[in-house]
């Protein structure tokens, strides 16, 4: 398989197991959660190990090494995107496989799987559509002020929405326009989506316009844009002016 097909397959396959996990009913809330959180890395983490040994290897759910940034390529993963999501039983939450080349978001795969669905970079559905009245996608329990401030600037809906992977995939699906993020996270938060993202056509950068940058030694990575291109100066500006 290509690093593509492997990304997909993987994210996929995750999301299977989790959704199963789920409607197995044995378990609920955090204890749910864990052991979402823990099946899923179980299996991305060994069938990297088995199908690209040479690689590096960032997931959320295991214990970083410095090995890695001695890598040009290191798959960068997030096993359960919204792990609360995920054990509340709603369907905003995502599996994140990503392939980071020299720093960059190179390659990546969204799965969705409550709803079925995978995107990745390798083969971009239809173009995302832009809305005349702008909709922003926030937290739904703590939308960043940053985020509020630019939505009232621009007259735009907001759109309380879970994991930042179900955030980011409303864009490309031309559910929303817009995803400015500023409350914190880390790589495995959106590398796959920045992957996806750009596949579509779309800005994806830090807040300050900044380019996105993967396999740091700080994998502390605390805010992302995703957006329309025709929209990226105006937001930069108004960003710039809080």
């Amino acid at each position: 398989m290509t690093d593509a097909e492997l990304a997909a397959k993987l994210a996929t396959d995750a999301g299977t197991l989790l959704v199963e996990l789920r409607n197995s009913a044995h378990l609920t809330g955090k204890d749910l959660g864990n052991a979402g959180d823990k099946a899923a890395n179980d299996m991305l983490v060994a069938a990297l190990r088995a199908q690209r040994p040479d690689d590096g290897l960032l997931s959320e759910e295991s214990k970083d090494t410095a090995s890695r940034l001695d890598k040009d390529r290191v798959w960068i993963i997030d096993p359960v995107d919204g792990t609360r999501e995920y054990s509340e039983g709603r369907d905003d939450w995502a599996v994140h496989v990503a392939l980071a080349v020299n720093n960059k978001a190179a390659i990546g795969a969204v799965a969705l799987p409550s709803l079925g669905l995978t995107l990745r970079s390798d083969l971009p559905i239809a173009r995302p559509t832009r809305s005349d009245k702008l909709r922003m996608v926030v937290s739904r329990s703590r939308p960043a002020k940053e985020a509020v401030a630019i939505a009232e600037m621009l007259d735009a809906e907001l759109i309380p929405m879970g994991s930042a992977g179900a955030k980011a995939m409303a864009i490309v699906r031309g559910e929303a326009d817009i995803y400015l993020h500023s409350g914190g996270q880390y790589e495995w938060d959106n590398c796959a989506p920045a992957a996806v993202a750009q596949a579509h056509g779309l800005h994806c950068s830090r807040i300050d316009g900044q380019p996105l940058l993967y396999n740091q030694r700080d994998t502390y990575l605390p805010d992302l844009l995703i957006c329309h291109p025709q929209d990226v100066q105006s937001i930069l500006e108004r960003v710039d002016g809080l």
